[in-house]
């Protein structure tokens, strides 16, 4: 906000209290706020602060971060919120339960995703204490008071309204869920068709809560290939590295329900609020030609053990491989910082098969004009 004149030219008395205020109130900058929602594949740390198993704060996490240490991305380096900060020009997200989001950082916006969440609040029991749906809305609300404390009302609206809001589910209802056991509660209840139905009425209702806490501008990422990740590579004990067929086909129903249900969204407000992400055929394409990209392997994640080295978790202890940029795969489910830069390549400037019904750069086009 600039000052008018006419306060600089009257009083001392008054000169020196708006620049007492202006010490204490932070001012709303041009930039707009970022705000990021979801599970580990756009966690930026906030389980560091959780007593959870669901944690990605030991090396070698974070071997190619600038600190070259853990975070608490599920990543060698930076994450997929992080590619698109720097892609747009914005500052990192901070994890809203980190204590360094405070002041001036509160108006560039807040990371509230955490590890192992999914669109059922049943999903991820088993990694207890952990940010689910319902929990980082409600932070949402508490951040947005907190904001109101130090701009107002108005300009609150104002930061959220013109924010740009990411939102990544879905995978874990299936493959920390659904697929778990072969005789997991929700496997019973519902067959697949019907279960990717139930969770898209439950994405549904969290959508539309954003919507109506402010989100205009709100990005939503489908699934990638579930069955092509080398921790289902591994259960399977694919012999040639084919995709698991369940989890693919989970995939394969799940998101085009989803992104129905977005454009139906879309046209009951009547206006482009959710952008489609199709992370299914953008991972698909790094997946099935990973050479074309510049990678050596898309079945062998980078680190983890066993067949694939997709069992178990990415420790000190395993196998490690030696150049992360080779990799499509970091660990047994999540990408490396570099695939994470290829999938962001697509939401910027892709076409309409990556990203409906436009790309992130069209966005910040019409956005910058309004």
């Amino acid at each position: 906000m600039t000052i008018p004149r006419v306060f600089l030219t009257t009083t001392l008395t008054v000169a020196l209290a708006m620049a007492m205020v202006a010490t204490i109130v932070p001012r709303a900058e041009a930039t707009r706020a970022f705000f990021v929602f979801g599970d580990s594949l756009v966690d930026s740390g906030n389980n560091n602060y959780l007593a959870t198993s669901a944690r990605a704060d030991s090396p070698p996490y974070g071997i190619d971060y600038p600190t070259h240490r853990p975070t608490g991305r599920f990543s060698n380096g930076y994450n997929f919120p992080d590619m698109i900060s720097q892609s747009m020009g914005l500052p990192l997200t901070v994890p809203y339960l980190s204590p360094e989001l405070n002041g001036q950082r509160l108006l560039n916006g807040a990371n509230f995703a955490s590890a192992g969440i999914g669109i059922l609040n049943d999903t991820g029991v088993q990694f207890a204490n952990i940010l689910r749906m319902f929990n980082q809305i409600q932070l949402f609300e508490q951040y947005q008071q907190r904001v109101r404390a130090i701009v107002g009302a108005d300009r609150t609206r104002q930061l959220v309204n013109g924010a740009l809001v990411l939102i990544t589910l879905g995978g874990n209802d299936f493959v920390n869920n659904y697929f778990l056991t072969p005789f997991s509660p929700r496997r019973r209840q519902f067959s697949l068709p019907n279960y990717c139905r139930y969770l898209v009425q439950e994405y549904r209702k969290i959508l539309m809560r954003l919507y109506d806490l402010g989100g205009r501008r709100i990005l939503v990422t489908g699934t990638g290939p579930l069955g092509c990740a080398p921790a289902e590579l591994a259960m399977t004990a694919s012999r040639n590295g084919e995709c698991a067929p369940e989890p693919q086909r989970a995939s394969q129903i799940f998101n085009p329900e989803l992104f129905q249900m977005l454009q139906s969204l879309n046209r009951e407000i009547g206006s482009d609020v959710f952008i489609t992400a199709n992370a299914f055929a953008m991972n698909n394409d790094l997946i099935n030609s990973p050479q074309r990209y510049g990678f050596v392997t898309s079945r062998i994640a980078c680190c983890g053990q066993g067949l694939y080295n997709g069992l178990g978790l990415c420790t000190v202890v395993s196998n490690l491989c030696p150049n992360r940029d080779a990799y499509v795969f970091w660990d047994a489910f999540h990408p490396t910082e570099r695939a994470n830069r290829v999938l962001v390549q697509q939401l910027m400037t892709g076409t309409t098969e990556y990203m409906y019904p436009m790309n992130l750069s069209t966005i910040m086009a019409l956005d910058a004009k309004l």
